[in-house]
């Protein structure tokens, strides 16, 4: 079954390219036919490539992993930023920063600086500081959020790209391919998809078309998501049926030799009532000078203090 059918592509105008003097010559095999100077994408190439780049987008995100969504043009801002936040994958919808990817260091270190003044101002730090001081960082806050909002969630660079219009984000899909990182993108007739690993042949300056093309790619990771839960499920039930069976074993086998040699108690051979003189070896025997004196054994703990009972030698020195 297919991820989408060619009526939604028609009646949302996936199909549309651009004027046939605006072509780009490596989109020719994706372009069915031309009709009254508009270019018209080959459909069916579309629902291939579409189910490719879903099925890309699904085990990237179900293996841990997080799709960048990028669309900075008019036409695409809303539709990125809500469906990469119903996916719950990060975002990009004002302005692609140089070295975002390839400098992230410095990107992470920005997106700290917000937090950091998030955290003055809602513990009050603003109201002990100077109106334009508390200005100036309310501002700073205000240009951050604006810019790095969107990937504040991001630890490490992201495992894949998605992009809207190839021709506006070229910097992006540059920092993708100098680090590697695959780029499912939106192509039109006018754009360039040499460095596109995954093509979409479509129409990405419709509304409606961005809005069924990049809704398909937030249900992509939305399962991958799905499926990523169910596997951390397993083990934790693994681990607690692994602690149930390993709870009716016996000491014996659950310790080892050494162990139980340790927690064993030991045998001192006192031979005198007197002080208890110098212990010899490592098996605790006591070395005495005098003869003939009767042997008493004594259990005693772990620790070094050794406790002679006086009365019961007394005792047998007197039978």
């Amino acid at each position: 079954m297919a991820i989408i059918s060619m009526k939604a592509l028609l009646e949302s105008g996936v199909h549309f390219g651009h004027r046939t003097y605006k072509w780009h010559p490596a989109m020719k095999s994706y372009i069915f036919t031309e009709r009254n100077s508009i270019h018209i994408i080959d459909l069916q190439k579309t629902v291939k490539a579409l189910e490719q780049s879903y099925n890309l987008v699904r085990d990237t995100v179900a293996g841990g992993g997080m799709v960048l969504f990028v669309g900075t043009k008019r036409q695409a801002q809303e539709t990125i930023q809500a469906e990469a936040i119903r996916s719950g994958m990060p975002y990009v919808t004002h302005r692609w920063l140089g070295g975002m990817l390839t400098n992230w260091r410095t990107i992470r270190q920005r997106i700290n600086e917000l937090e950091r003044l998030e955290r003055m101002r809602d513990r009050g730090d603003f109201e002990r500081v100077t109106k334009k001081e508390a200005l100036l960082f309310s501002r700073e806050i205000d240009r951050l959020d604006m810019l790095l909002g969107g990937i504040r969630s991001l630890t490490r660079p992201p495992e894949a790209l998605f992009v809207v219009d190839v021709r506006r984000e070229e910097t992006a899909i540059h920092e993708a391919n100098l680090l590697n990182i695959p780029v499912v993108a939106l192509v039109d007739t006018n754009c360039d998809p040499t460095n596109v690993d995954y093509v979409i042949p479509s129409n990405d300056d419709a509304i409606r078309a961005i809005k069924l093309l990049v809704g398909k790619i937030a249900d992509a990771a939305l399962e991958g998501r799905g499926m990523r839960k169910e596997e951390d499920i397993e083990p934790t039930r693994d681990v607690a049926r692994a602690y149930v069976e390993e709870a009716e074993l016996s000491d014996e086998e659950l310790l080892g030799e050494a162990t139980l040699a340790k927690l064993a108690p030991k045998t001192i051979i006192i031979t005198s009532d007197e002080d208890i003189p110098e212990i010899v070896d490592e098996e605790l025997e006591i070395e005495v000078e005098e003869e003939e004196v009767d042997l008493v054994e004594v259990e005693v703990a772990e620790s070094d203090e050794y406790d002679v009972y006086e009365d019961e030698v007394e005792e047998e020195d007197e039978e």
